[in-house]
């Protein structure tokens, strides 16, 4: 545990001002361009999953501005129309932000099965993230 958390604090301490602040809107436009080439999903900011903590415990100030309602102002563009904010793929347990896009829970249509199953996809980078800091007990 000692070593772990010597690690930790070296952690934040070199990277802490690098990663552990609200995204600029350079940072932001790099992970639209990561995301869409990964997942297909243009304006996407991320994927967020706290299941396991209470939503207001989710650790970050990244998530001030979303406990709040507001979303990162980072402008894109698909199919020739601008969105003046990004979003977050996240799952039923959220409350109804215009920054999160939840998947359909039962979904009928074929684009709303094909949303469904790449979202899912690209949701499971953050679960297999937050599986391994639950299995480490951090």
């Amino acid at each position: 545990m000692e070593s772990l958390y010597t690690l930790s604090r070296g952690v934040v301490e070199t990277f802490g001002d690098v990663y552990l602040r609200k995204p600029s809107l350079h940072d932001l436009q790099e992970l639209y361009v990561a995301h869409e080439e990964r997942h297909g999903f243009p304006g996407m900011i991320g994927s967020i999953d706290c299941t396991h903590w209470k939503w207001k415990n989710c650790p970050s100030p990244i998530f001030d501005d979303l406990l709040n309602g507001k979303a990162p102002d980072a402008p894109f563009t698909v199919n020739g129309n601008e969105y003046k904010y990004g979003y977050y793929l996240t799952d039923e347990i959220y409350p109804q932000y215009s920054t999160f896009v939840k998947a359909f829970r039962q979904p009928v249509e074929e684009r709303d099965k094909f949303f469904k199953r790449r979202q899912e996809g690209a949701r499971k980078d953050v679960k297999r993230a937050f599986g391994v800091l639950k299995g480490s007990g951090i």
